[in-house]
């Protein structure tokens, strides 16, 4: 089954888009998380118990796993995610070429270990950076399209030869890279506009929506031009898994995964009024 028929169905089963981000960042958890003393992979157990029902996806970063006991952390939460049968999308923004290209993309092949679903990758290379990627056509492959950051625009709104902006371009090369119909585009929320517009361009392929949440994307718009045929993700990480880090009880680190839970729930329910 491809990535995007078992979202598809994911989607269906808890009737939400909502992208969970795994970002373990240790300088946010308040005392009574960082006083039970948990590992990474167990956070983020945590945090998958609290939310799975409303996820459709979970989306860790992979700054946050990038030391010497962070991908074995990463592994495990892949195989917990699994095991809730809820896919995951590695948010690792790759493109390199030749070799590297090839071994950034094993994270994609089960015979490393538990195997992420999706990934997002950096186009700014151009096709042959991101071919060993998309030549796993049972996976999804997120093309950094417009993202919702600032400094996005100091490259992106530039202005080419033919009239069209940059990530303009970039929007239809993603398009033409879609042979194997594995291909979705990350489009960020903070400017609807936008949003629509790149919609409108590609009518067909699934969006990763970051920017609702902590960066105060507009909901609405996520969801009425980032889902394809009601296939798509938006995505909040900080807003769902530090909901809780006012919680200052010292040994009742329950507290904050169920408002982790809570704030899933929340945006689950926000989000479905616009489907």
């Amino acid at each position: 089954m491809q990535f995007f028929d078992r979202l598809d169905d994911r989607i269906a089963a808890a009737d939400s888009v909502v992208s969970v981000g795994l970002d373990p960042d240790p300088d946010r958890l308040p005392e009574s998380v960082q006083d039970a003393d948990l590992p990474r992979w167990q956070f983020n157990r945590r945090i998958i118990d609290a939310t799975h029902e409303h996820a459709a996806c979970y989306k860790p970063n992979a700054a946050f796993y990038e030391d010497p006991d962070g991908w074995r952390a990463l592994r495990e939460t892949i195989a917990y995610a699994h095991g809730k049968d809820v896919p995951v999308l590695l948010d690792a923004k790759r493109g390199d070429i030749g070799n590297t290209a090839r071994q950034y993309a094993t994270i994609l092949e089960d015979d490393h270990g538990p195997a992420a679903d999706a990934i997002t990758v950096n186009p700014y290379l151009g096709r042959d950076s991101l071919e060993p990627f998309l030549q796993h056509e049972k996976k999804g492959i997120f093309v950094l399209g417009r993202t919702s950051n600032p400094g996005g625009a100091d490259l992106q709104d530039l202005e080419l030869a033919s009239g069209e902006k940059l990530y303009e371009r970039v929007v239809h090369l993603a398009d033409l890279w879609n042979d194997n119909g594995n291909v979705g585009l990350v489009v960020g929320a903070t400017a609807p506009e936008e949003l629509e517009a790149i919609r409108e361009l590609v009518p067909d392929i699934p969006f990763l929506v970051p920017g609702v949440g902590a960066q105060g994307g507009d909901a609405e718009a996520a969801v009425e031009h980032g889902l394809a045929d009601g296939v798509g993700l938006v995505n909040s990480s900080r807003g769902i898994i530090f909901a809780g880090e006012d919680v200052t009880n010292r040994g009742a680190p329950e507290k904050f995964f169920e408002a982790a839970g809570q704030s899933a729930k929340q945006l689950k329910t926000k989000l479905n009024q616009f489907r």
